[in-house]
């Protein structure tokens, strides 16, 4: 009992507390609403950037839930120093890192089948000190191709002082078009230890940088470093062979699917096949290919989060980078974060708007809801059907927090809000005239679903210009309220010697029905002899005795009707 009466309280206090929103705000709350949104949005576009993760997280599904994945090029071949490898190695070469007489005979072997390119994805930063011959049979190895790359590793700027390396000293780097480099800048970098590595040129940046959520979803194109182009591998591989570097300083990686979607041989079979008199691996398996020298092997630790795994072998990241850059598919992603604030603003405002003048809550959902999918769906197809990803999250999750709080006030307050004569009776005194105008519509010829009931009453309460309801009964309830079914009463309040308000009145019952044959033929297939109606005048007290005294007028309207259908019958 305790536990009933406190529930009725909490509701009875809930509907004191929306009624008190409703007196304090009415319809502007919406407007209040939208203005307070909109400097969230400016704040956000310029400031805060707390859609940003809902962006990442957004483009993460659409990515790995897209229908159009792009194909591995068959032309990337990972040779894959993974556990495997590892184990078999061992027994002759001992633990990684092998001596790199291993990795020289190698590329003399791979050499023979006239590869593209020779990816190394392994940073030589140091000598091997027990192996100097073995460094030196290396060197002598790469020193004899035109088609070896080799990564280099940026080092954190804040160490960029304690170097002695200017980047100009770098093969490869160049200065940025238009900058003023700063020719006694030095930055922190890792070089490949062998000279042939050096004299060759081929280097690039092999850095990964994840986003702030240690995601890897980009890869740079080069960087700007006191006004100098550091370019990446991938950047590297894409100049000399003729392809031509991505535009932008990064890119989004398009993602060809998830790990080990590439074509990948095991480094020790195909070691060991190549040392074999009896060859069982095809001779020409790595012509015209690009060769990509790494690891998958957890324990070497070359391992990142994408949105496609949280365990993507960065080897492959390497892959997919060098597949984007030689297809010039890599995914653009255009700020354009003027254009979402002003997308975001319509989005807010014109819900506010529709709110505010109460168009209906069928068509606010309605028109909300397609709005909100059809957005979704413009980035759903961008990643699909395009290289430019037009990321709309941010004015979706605005639009979607606006809706929800307009939602939530709208539902609180309908009651307190809606036009009701009923209510603007109980608020007034002394004797009033109240008019009804009961519609029936006709279902013998035509079937009236809820929503066309509902476009109807919709119309015609925006008919005329005198305060009214126009409430419309469905008969959806058993029994004798059935009886009532698709009927439209439309009804009005005056003062009892309040002879210009009554005029009033009677000239919008003269302006809706003159409308209502138009309204109907715009709803209904068959509008002809499809409605019937009847006004009924009569007065009631006003305040606490109004609500009796509507339900007694209601009920004296629908006996009179009936009489006057039987008198015409």
């Amino acid at each position: 009992m305790i536990w009933k009466l406190l529930i009725s309280s909490l509701l009875k206090a809930r509907v004191r507390f929306s009624e008190r929103l409703a007196q304090l705000w009415k319809f502007s709350f919406y407007l209040y609403l939208a203005g307070l949104f909109s400097v969230f949005a400016v704040l956000d576009t310029t400031v805060l950037h707390y859609t940003s993760d809902m962006r990442q997280a957004a483009f993460d599904a659409m990515v790995r839930y897209r229908i159009i994945v792009p194909k591995p090029d068959p032309d990337i071949v990972i040779v894959d120093i993974n556990e495997a490898s590892l184990a078999a190695m061992a027994k002759d070469y001992g633990r990684w890192p092998w001596p790199r007489q291993v990795l020289g005979e190698f590329v003399e072997q791979v050499e023979k089948q006239q590869p593209k390119a020779v990816v190394f994805d392994i940073l030589f930063s140091d000598a091997d000190v027990y192996n100097p011959d073995s460094d030196a049979y290396f060197n002598d190895a790469i020193a004899a191709t035109r088609n070896t790359f080799f990564p280099m590793l940026r080092l954190d700027p804040s160490s960029d002082s304690l170097s002695q390396v200017k980047p100009a000293m770098i093969p490869g780097v160049t200065p940025l078009p238009g900058a003023q480099p700063q020719v006694d800048a030095t930055v922190a970098v890792v070089l490949p230890h062998f000279r042939a590595a050096l004299d060759g040129g081929r280097l690039g940046l092999h850095n990964i940088y994840p986003d702030a959520d240690n995601v890897a979803r980009r890869y740079s194109v080069y960087r700007d470093d006191y006004g100098w182009k550091l370019p990446s591998l991938p950047t590297r591989i894409a100049q000399e062979l003729g392809w031509g570097a991505p535009p932008a300083q990064e890119v989004l990686l398009n993602w060809r699917g998830k790990p080990f979607t590439y074509s990948y041989v095991s480094f020790s079979d195909v070691f060991a096949d190549m040392g074999s008199k009896d060859k069982k691996r095809p001779q020409g398996e790595f012509k015209n290919k690009i060769v990509i020298i790494g690891s998958t092997a957890p324990s070497l630790f070359d391992i990142k989060a994408t949105p496609l795994d949280k365990m993507h072998p960065g080897v492959e990241i390497l892959a997919t980078a060098i597949d984007n850059f030689k297809h010039g598919d890599a995914l653009r992603f255009p700020e354009w974060r003027f254009a979402y604030l002003l997308l975001t603003l319509a989005i807010v405002w014109l819900t506010a708007w529709s709110f505010y003048r109460d168009t209906g809550r069928d068509k606010i959902d309605r028109a909300f809801g397609l709005s909100q999918f059809a957005l979704v769906g413009i980035s759903y197809a961008s990643i699909n059907l395009s290289t430019t990803y037009i990321n709309l999250t941010g004015p979706v999750t605005v639009g979607i927090a606006f809706f929800t709080l307009a939602r939530l006030y709208s539902t609180a307050t309908w009651r307190a809000l809606e036009k009701s004569m009923v209510r603007a009776a109980t608020a007034r005194g002394g004797e009033l005239q109240a008019t009804l105008l009961l519609i029936r519509l006709n279902t013998e010829h035509n079937v009236i679903r809820p929503v066309v009931l509902g476009r109807i009453r919709s119309a015609l309460e925006k008919t005329g210009q005198a305060s009214k309801s126009v409430e419309a009964l469905l008969g959806e309830q058993r029994g004798l309220w059935n009886l009532f079914e698709n009927t439209l009463v439309v009804s009005w309040v005056a003062g009892a010697q309040d002879a210009e308000a009554q005029a009033a009145v009677q000239s919008d019952i003269d302006t809706l029905l003159a409308v209502l044959p138009t309204v109907l033929r715009r709803h209904l297939a068959q509008p002809d002899n499809a409605a019937s109606h009847f006004v009924y005048h009569g007065h009631i007290a006003g305040g606490d005795a109004a609500r009796a005294g509507w339900r007694t007028m209601f009920a004296e309207a629908l006996l009179e009707w009936d009489k006057q259908t039987c008198r015409m019958g």
